[in-house]
């Protein structure tokens, strides 16, 4: 039987197992993480539901009193490093997570968002905790995640997306969401074009990985 996820933070915010009835507050905070995405990629409340009856030991929401604030959605997948092409769609499956394999070996994080009035208060780094947590309770070999580089949708007129790519591997360039996954630990593993649908990144997306072994920085 699984055992619920929960982990007091000191600011007194708590991280906890995604619950039934959060589903609709998780909707509503989708639009407010995700104001540019495309919404046919935005999930919706059933789909929050699909994925607890797939894999509920993988969904996380970080609550002040009952309000979300925060919240991840993963699965657990297999990978060839060596060819990774797939994109947003072949993962989430219009939002369903169909593509879950229980024997998956790789925790795949769909996506990670903290709601706009509770930035900077370490919400997103206590999300990939407890993730960490749940690929060491299983044995997995670590995270996966993609990335939106989301600084380069405002510099595509100046550099390629490859280059921007680099130089943000480089760290000469702080890119807002994938530089602060790599502060935590995420290591770099490619760059993926048409990855979801959203201007802000232009589309692209940084394959980024986090091994078992790791602890986050």
């Amino acid at each position: 039987m699984q055992v619920p996820y929960c982990r007091q933070l000191d600011n007194g915010l708590v991280v906890s197992s995604t619950r039934p009835e959060h589903a609709r507050q998780l909707e509503q905070l989708q639009s407010l993480v995700f104001p540019t995405l495309d919404d046919l990629q935005r999930m919706k409340a059933p789909h929050y539901l699909k994925h607890l009856e797939l894999f509920p030991e993988g969904q996380f929401v970080l609550l002040d009193g009952e309000k979300v604030v925060g919240m991840t959605t993963t699965l657990r997948l297999n990978f060839d490093f060596d060819h990774v092409t797939h994109d947003f769609e072949d993962v989430m499956q219009g939002g369903w997570m169909t593509s879950h394999d229980p024997q998956g070996e790789w925790l795949y994080g769909a996506d990670i968002g903290t709601h706009p009035e509770y930035r900077r208060m370490g919400i997103a780094r206590a999300l990939y905790q407890a993730r960490h947590d749940t690929v060491r309770r299983l044995g997995l070999k670590g995270q996966v995640t993609v990335g939106m580089l989301s600084g380069y949708g405002g510099r595509k007129q100046e550099m390629r997306a490859e280059d921007y790519y680099a130089e943000v591997c480089a760290g000469r360039i702080q890119d807002p969401t994938v530089s602060m996954q790599m502060r935590v630990g995420f290591e770099p593993r490619g760059l993926l074009a048409d990855y979801l649908r959203d201007p802000v990144c232009d589309n692209y997306g940084a394959v980024l990985v986090l091994s078992a072994e790791r602890g986050l920085a």
